[in-house]
């Protein structure tokens, strides 16, 4: 069978058209099989056909011209044999024969398909890799901001870091080096990575829910090393964010040096490194020490000189937000070698910005010290959305730090044993709502010692005490007048003795 091409079959059309042909009237050309008719591949006839059947094992085509029309034309098909018939001239070109059973044959896949099948396996896999790089992406980004930001401390917990200045040691002039962020706030962040993996933890120091203090080395030198469980990761990035502040550095402020999240024991482990004082925390300083007048003095004043720089706004484009520290206790702050304290501890620390009028509160779920507690905030009254509200529960805290230092002064060689804020009227560890009895319907505050008021020195601070706890949050002292009245008592301290009636000649306070 002469195969049925896009060449053949418009040459057979031509050659019906322009061939010398001679047609009877009411006769078709119809295509016609070489063997069956003229070599012009056509023939006449009233009737054009197509057939198919096996001979031999082989199919056998067949096409031409039919003088009139048979049984067979009429759609007669079998599995063996079959015809059709059709009237138009070449109308059996395209016209083809499926036998009962025969299996059409197959087609190759098309180039559509083709390319479907190779771009679409190509499309998901660079998709997948996409996600993929994403994902890595965003995790180191978490990662790295960890290593950046963080916040709180070990918590409500009877320890304290020790820590202490380095004086002219490696890290303060890391510290003070150009290379620094020049925010006064510790470390670049790459140098913090460095300093933290170099740290060698020597002997743990405090444990409590959430977390150790180690004493740790680096190059010699000593550093507290505070160690934050996993679980507690927004306490760990809270602290690192205060600690990260710009202008925050001070005397009188815990320094701090890096932050860090490390994988030790096969557990994630968030570190917060500072200096490392060996006196402790003031609770464990008073426990061990008598203080004489002067001393107990310089204790009070630095750390009010601490609060006043945490409450104080520095405008500028260094500037500093005002800090209001909410969790303000004997525990939380530190004696340095040179007699003076240091705040630490700064987890539940909001900051306040007045050009933006932004309150940050953080998101970490962790209150105060119950012990501690302000009557507005053991009665619920406190206004979550005024900063100055945090700032006077500051107030009313130092009042009651101020107490524990003057009970262990010694005044005419009397001197009390130490006890925390309270000790006489709720348990060792009392609930909120024996704090709220105690301190909300009954009103009391912690008792003053008569022989406290034989001391012009003590005397002027029981008198701080008081303006420190009042019910009213508004009626407190602010800490900037409280700074500005211990200073003048250091002053004169070594100047002659006033007269009793000192509070009553002080125009100022």
């Amino acid at each position: 069978m002469l195969p049925q091409t896009a060449i053949t079959r418009p040459l057979l059309v031509i050659l019906c058209l322009v061939g010398n042909i001679t047609l009877t009237a009411g006769q078709l050309n119809c295509v016609c099989m070489k063997s069956l008719c003229s070599e012009n591949l056509t023939c006449s006839g009233d009737w054009c056909f197509v057939s198919k059947h096996w001979q031999d094992g082989e199919m056998i085509h067949k096409k031409g011209c039919l003088k009139e029309e048979t049984e067979l034309c009429r759609g007669s098909i079998t599995k063996n044999y079959g015809m059709k018939c059709c009237q138009g001239n070449m109308c059996n070109l395209d016209l083809s024969i499926q036998l009962t059973g025969e299996n059409l044959p197959e087609e190759g896949p098309s180039l559509k398909n083709l390319l479907l099948m190779i771009l679409v396996p190509l499309f998901a896999i660079l998709i997948l890799i996409i996600l993929v790089g994403l994902f890595v992406w965003k995790l180191a980004l978490r990662r790295r901001r960890h290593m950046t930001f963080g916040p709180n401390e070990l918590g409500d917990v009877d320890f304290m870091l020790k820590t202490s200045l380095v004086g002219d040691s490696t890290l303060e002039v890391l510290l003070n080096d150009d290379c620094t962020t020049g925010s006064g706030s510790g470390l670049p962040f790459l140098v913090q990575r460095t300093v933290a993996r170099q740290i060698t933890l020597v002997e743990c120091v405090g444990k409590g829910r959430y977390g150790e203090v180690w004493r740790g080395t680096w190059h010699g030198e000593n550093v507290a090393v505070k160690i934050f469980s996993s679980r507690d990761e927004q306490s760990w990035f809270r602290e690192t964010e205060i600690y990260n502040t710009v202008l925050l550095r001070h005397d009188n402020i815990l320094g701090f040096i890096a932050s860090d999240m490390t994988s030790r024991n096969s557990s994630t482990q968030l570190w917060l490194i500072t200096h490392y004082h060996e006196h402790g925390s003031l609770y464990d300083y008073l426990q061990c020490t008598v203080l004489d007048a002067e001393t107990c003095l310089r204790l009070a004043t630095s750390i009010i000189c601490g609060l006043v720089h945490l409450h104080v706004e520095i405008f500028g484009t260094q500037g500093k937000p005002a800090i209001a520290h909410r969790d303000l206790k004997s525990r939380n702050i530190l004696v340095k070698n040179n007699k003076q304290c240091c705040i630490a501890d700064l987890g539940l620390a909001v900051m306040h910005s007045q050009s933006s009028d932004y309150l940050d509160i953080g998101n970490n779920p962790r209150v105060g010290t119950k012990r501690y507690m302000a009557p507005e905030v053991l009665d619920e009254q406190i206004r979550m959305d005024c900063f100055e509200s945090f700032k006077r529960t500051d107030i009313w805290a130092f009042g009651l730090v101020l107490w524990e230092i003057a009970r262990r002064t010694v005044v005419n060689g009397i001197i009390e044993d130490y006890k925390p804020p309270f000790f006489d009227l709720v348990p060792v560890d009392p609930s909120f709502e024996d704090m709220k009895k105690v301190v909300c319907i009954d009103q009391q505050t912690p008792t003053i010692p008569n022989r406290m008021f034989s001391d012009p020195t003590l005397s002027a601070l029981a008198k701080i005490m008081k303006e420190c706890w009042f019910q009213s949050p508004p009626a407190r002292l602010t800490a900037l007048r409280i700074k500005k009245t211990l200073k003048k008592l250091s002053n004169s301290f070594h100047k002659p003795k006033h007269s009793p009636n000192f509070w009553d000649q002080r125009s100022d306070f």
